[in-house]
């Protein structure tokens, strides 16, 4: 039987000893390497043969690392790109992985984090320090499928077609991904997805709620400690980090992170190392951060609450989760998934379905809750049905008179303003401001319902509001609808 023939990599620096030092690096591991000085003598070698990856340091005589990368990506060839840069340059890492590397390295290069890389961009395991290479650690509960958390992204909406392909795109590298949305929308399910579609599905995927960490705790909780460290650490202990070592953390409301623990996490990931409390050795890791939030983080840097710097590094991709309200067509398909779960969960035949009206009154609602919400609604519903068809009655969504406290707080709609031209005077302050604002309101609700053929509930939606808000807006406004518009 023929062994198996040697990957083939390709390392292109303009440095004659580093050049030296990472293929002796490389071909110490059982790799085959060829080198090149320039972004043209690489693409020469490139047009020679196959490599399974390329490692190139930023600046070359004759242009740049993305210079290649961006070829490679033009010739759709299937090498992955590792870019090394200079130390501290936060902006070439970002640039370098937007431009479509697996990953970076910055100058002085540790040789170990090198072959880590090196390994993890190739899908093989990755050693830990001092230890002999050793086969990929597979967790307990392996995923059933590769698609398993992508096919429940449910939904054929513009937006959800968007967030799958931006899945299955940013998967293949290491880039790390900052995923926004409202509570509920499904954030961790994106995740989850960018995981098992990627080379480390078969690793650990570790979810963190930042937000629900004692603040005193979190740098235990995050880099593990060791015995002795403080009162109560009786034994070693792993952090979030160890224990994805080799796969994907994910990091929910990533926003709520204290600025002290910013800071740490920064250092992290930047250097790729974490030091448990108790130890003098800092432990190399191999992990790929998810972040996600429902703040507006570029306002949270603003404010001086979250670090800019913190903030260029996690939000390299960001995939923006639509709230539920702006996809209401999707509704159909996500509660046909939802209650397929439940059954196969509860063990119940046949699925249950929704009557008509069932579907149509959860059309008129915005569910603030948005998914989340939904699936809570949908478990109540399916207890509570006396048949396997849901009806409206079970959906425990009655239409509720509004009360002078709700009818306040749901009297906000943001009015955008137009910027003035240069050479134009500021207008006029208004002499009325109440009056004024329910001009511009009575004209954005009525722009939307003759958008929608003074359909309410799809003129609410497009405006991010329910039913019940739109009927109570048009009421204090005195706008009517035409004949044939929904009825409650």
């Amino acid at each position: 039987m023929n062994a198996t023939p040697p990957l083939r990599l390709l390392v292109v620096d303009d440095e004659p000893d580093l050049r030296t030092l990472y293929e002796l690096t490389l071909l110490r591991e059982g790799y085959d390497v060829e080198s090149a000085e320039t972004v043209e003598e690489a693409w020469k070698a490139l047009g020679a043969s196959r490599f399974n990856l390329v490692i190139t340091d930023m600046r070359l005589p004759d242009g740049s690392g993305l210079d290649l990368l961006r070829r490679l990506e033009d010739a759709g060839r299937g090498e992955k790109g590792i870019v090394i840069t200079a130390y501290g340059s936060a902006e070439n890492a970002v640039e370098a992985l937007k431009a479509g590397a697996y990953d970076y390295l910055t100058k002085p290069v540790d040789l170990r984090q090198f072959r880590a890389v090196v390994a993890s961009a190739l899908g093989r395991s990755v050693p830990a320090p001092g230890a002999e290479p050793v086969r990929p650690r597979v967790p307990e509960h392996k995923p059933a499928g590769p698609r398993r958390a992508l096919d429940r992204l449910a939904g054929t909406s513009g937006a959800m077609q968007q967030v799958r392909a931006l899945v299955g795109k940013v998967a293949r590298s290491m880039a790390p991904v900052l995923v926004h949305g409202e509570s509920g929308t499904g954030k961790e399910l994106v995740a989850r997805a960018i995981h098992e579609v990627s080379p480390r599905g078969a690793m650990p995927f570790v979810a963190v709620n930042c937000g629900a960490i004692p603040e005193n705790l979190l740098e235990a909780e995050f880099f593990g400690y060791r015995k002795g460290a403080f009162t109560g650490a009786n034994e070693d202990r792993e952090g979030f980090f160890q224990a994805a070592q080799g796969g994907t953390l994910f990091l929910d409301e990533i926003g709520d992170l204290p600025l002290a623990m910013q800071s740490k996490l920064l250092r992290v990931v930047q250097e790729r190392a974490v030091r448990p409390i108790g130890a003098t050795a800092e432990q190399s890791v191999n992990v790929r951060i998810v972040s996600a939030t429902h703040k507006d983080l570029g306002a949270e840097v603003q404010g001086g609450r979250f670090r800019q710097d913190l903030y260029y590094r996690l939000n390299v991709i960001q995939i923006v989760v639509p709230p539920l309200r702006e996809r209401l067509g999707d509704l159909p398909a996500i509660c046909g998934a939802v209650l397929e779960r439940i059954a196969a969960d509860a063990g119940v035949s046949p699925v249950p379905t929704l009557s008509a009206a069932a579907m149509e009154h959860l059309l008129r609602y915005a569910f603030p809750g948005n998914v989340r919400e939904l699936e809570n609604l949908l478990h109540r519903a399916v207890a509570l049905a006396g048949s396997s068809v849901i009806e409206r009655g079970d959906l425990g969504l009655p239409d509720v008179a509004f009360t002078d406290s709700e009818a306040a707080d749901l009297d906000r709609v943001p009015v955008p303003a137009a910027a003035p031209a240069a050479d134009a005077a500021p207008a006029p302050l208004p002499t009325d401001l109440a009056g004024y604002l329910d001009s511009v309101e009575r004209d954005i609700l009525e722009r939307a319902l003759e958008r929608h053929r003074y359909n309410r509930t799809a003129a609410g939606a497009s405006l991010g509001l329910s039913l019940r808000q739109m009927r109570y807006r048009m009421a204090r406004l005195g706008i009517g609808t035409a004949d044939g518009g929904d009825t409650p």
